[in-house]
């Protein structure tokens, strides 16, 4: 199959318009098994080192769980923010970073390990990670495409999460996703928006044969 112009233009715009969409943005609309599943399958196409597909989902609907996770982020959250002084400590306060409690939907996405060699991996035991990390990147540009909105919330204590959710020893958390339907896609990054970074430049960080 061969892609068009115009199809590598959807794409690009689609990439462009993928937001990390916070709790205040969300609403409460339900969110069907249908398009869970098809987010869900958009991860089990990604790339993975040796075919591996090192990746586990645990898909959390109960709000007894959510309140256990939300209460794990306001105590990270609240430490987190000691670490900004001044200006970056009065935005950060400001921010609403996570939208566990207002999403219907909530998954935790693991790196589970093989007990065998892996091809590709013999070396860099972290092509794993980065494999599962290719899976979030598919379910949140499926999302984006569904008009439904991803917040990766990382501002939590990972062994606390594994802890809540039972998971295995050997399991990594990667990513804690909240998902739901949003009132609005903001036209560029929050963050970009409040100043916090700006976007690079192509320029600033492609070389070419060496630094």
């Amino acid at each position: 199959m061969q892609f068009s112009v115009d199809d590598q233009r959807l794409l690009e715009q689609i990439m462009m318009l993928r937001r990390d969409v916070r709790g205040n943005h969300f609403n409460d609309r339900a969110i069907s098994d249908s398009d869970i599943d098809k987010i869900l399958h958009a991860g089990f196409l990604a790339p993975s080192v040796g075919f591996s597909q090192p990746w586990e989902f645990v898909v959390i609907r109960n709000m007894s769980i959510k309140q256990a996770i939300a209460d794990n982020f306001k105590r990270e959250n609240g430490m987190a923010a000691e670490l900004f002084e001044d200006q970056k400590h009065e935005q950060y306060v400001k921010l609403k970073l996570e939208g566990i409690l207002e999403t219907p939907i909530n998954i935790a996405v693991f790196y589970r390990p093989s007990p065998e060699p892996v091809l590709g991996q013999t070396s860099m035991v972290e092509m794993g990670e980065y494999s599962v990390v290719c899976a979030i990147q598919n379910m949140w540009l499926m999302a984006r495409a569904m008009n439904i909105g991803i917040g990766w919330v990382s501002i939590l204590d990972a062994n606390s999460v594994k802890e809540t959710l039972n998971a295995p020893q050997e399991n990594k958390l990667v990513a804690y996703l909240c998902v739901g339907h949003v009132d609005t896609f903001l036209d560029k990054p929050e963050l970009e928006t409040l100043n916090w970074k700006q976007r690079k430049s192509t320029d600033s960080s492609v070389y070419q044969n060496s630094y």
